[in-house]
């Protein structure tokens, strides 16, 4: 174990406020759920019990089928709050809430209508499509919806490339418009009342724009205005390598220390992939650099990529940043290659900060000189934690001895997932509060 350390600054600037956006997102999901309740009371119960509650199953589905697209909108407000990470969570829960209500809402209607009919339940709903308007569209959007429903299942999701998975995915956005058109079509709520359709339009007005904006426009726009390419490729070591990339104006893209964006190098081989980097030093206005680890197709080709190469940027994304910080003094936790945005954290820093890097040898331990100078600069303290993952080195005994006051220091954690939850695990144990506790898995979806 190496430890560095020199004395804190003297001075500690003030620490901004905690900034909280879940609450205000679950918030906005009640009220819509409140709204649409008090259309359906509204609008009368039909005689068939079956059928009032396939009817409330599928407006619920249909509401949180708009704040799905609310989630994967990428819009900065909420990802700098909340992280995407966070936000494709709840996308994938909500995912499967909406695929669960949905096939109640068209088990229940066929059932409650084949009940009061007298026809079987396959007649029923034939007769349904062929009769009442939207019934087929509702039906190739709920066929569509379970298929990436079933993609989407973990077992299914760890053996599909990244791409396919996504192509597929993209086809839950011609669900959404068959089941939009679908309820305001057939739906009771919202053909007997026009308060409640025009309220209907402004929902999904709202998150359909929202997709607009975040996933097209603002991309596009930012990249016709900085115009990125690369400007060196530098290997780090046998398996890692920086790219450091220059454009036009970048003082004034939004990014800071912790974030990462999708990027795409634009060669004949590579355009059509995008792969999540975090930013490995502090954005300065003038150069913005990623490190990554060879673990696939993607990140070993950086390696051979020219000065010049165009480069297409999603982002800046997460909610990794000091803009979350409690405390005045902080604590740093890396892992492999998971020390780039701690490593950019540091430089951006202001008060007391601790740095415990941990590898499994010396020899792994990229950027470990930066982070020396850096620390040295800012008066921090720097532990390169070496050895084995048994025994645990960062169990709560040992982070406790390398960093007495934990508990006053807010916490900010990225490496590899095995190591993320033994450490999660630790800071638990130690009594570290969860707002204090930072860290972001890279998950994407939508």
């Amino acid at each position: 174990m190496t430890t560095l350390q020199e004395p804190p600054a003297a001075t500690r600037p003030g620490v901004r406020p905690r900034v909280v956006g879940r609450s205000g997102l679950y918030a906005l999901l009640l009220a819509n759920a409140v709204v649409v309740t008090v259309f359906f009371v509204q609008a009368g119960f039909a005689s068939n019990t079956l059928i009032v509650l396939g009817r409330l199953a599928g407006l619920y589905g249909a509401l949180l089928m708009a704040f799905q697209l609310l989630l994967v909108a990428r819009l900065p407000w909420f990802d700098r709050r909340i992280g995407m990470d966070r936000l494709t969570s709840w996308h994938r829960w909500t995912g499967f809430s909406v695929l669960w209500l949905l096939l109640a809402h068209g088990v229940f209607i066929v059932f409650g209508y084949a009940q009061s009919s007298s026809l079987d339940p396959v007649d029923q709903l034939v007769d349904l499509a062929e009769t009442v308007e939207g019934v087929l569209r509702a039906i190739a959007a709920l066929a569509i919806i379970i298929v990436v429903g079933a993609v989407s299942a973990r077992y299914a999701r760890r053996r599909l490339a990244y791409e396919t998975w996504h192509f597929i995915h993209l086809y839950t956005y011609v669900a959404v418009v068959l089941a939009f058109t679908h309820q305001v079509a057939a739906g009771t709520s919202f053909t007997s009342s026009s308060v409640a359709r025009t309220y209907w339009y402004a929902v999904w007005g709202v998150a359909l724009a929202s997709v607009f904006l975040g996933r097209l426009v603002l991309p596009l726009w930012r990249n016709l205005r900085h115009q990125l390419r690369v400007t060196a490729v530098v290997p780090e070591n046998d398996d890692v390598v920086s790219v450091y990339i220059t454009g036009r104006d970048l003082d004034r893209l939004p990014a800071r220390a912790g974030q990462f964006f999708l990027w795409r190098f634009l060669t004949k081989d590579r355009w059509w992939q995008a792969n999540p980097f975090s930013l490995s030093a502090a954005p300065d206005g003038r150069t913005l650099r990623l490190t990554a680890k060879r673990a696939g197709d993607g990140s070993a080709a950086l390696r051979h990529l020219k000065v010049g190469t165009r480069v297409f940027a999603e982002g800046p994304y997460g909610a990794f940043t000091t803009l979350h910080r409690t405390r005045p003094d902080a604590l740093l936790i890396a892992g492999g290659v998971g020390v780039t945005p701690i490593r950019a954290l540091l430089e951006e820093l202001h008060g007391h900060a601790v740095v415990i890097y941990r590898v499994a040898t010396d020899q792994d331990a990229v950027l470990y000189d930066e982070l020396r100078e850096l620390a040295l600069a800012k008066g921090a303290e720097l532990h390169l934690v070496t050895g084995p993952a048994v025994p645990d080195r960062l169990a709560p005994r040992e982070l406790a001895r390398l960093v007495p006051d934990i508990t006053g220091r807010d916490v900010y954690l990225c490496g590899p997932p095995p190591m993320m939850n033994a450490v999660l695990g630790s800071l638990r144990e130690l009594g570290v509060p969860r707002t204090q506790t930072h860290f972001e898995r890279f998950s994407l979806a939508g």
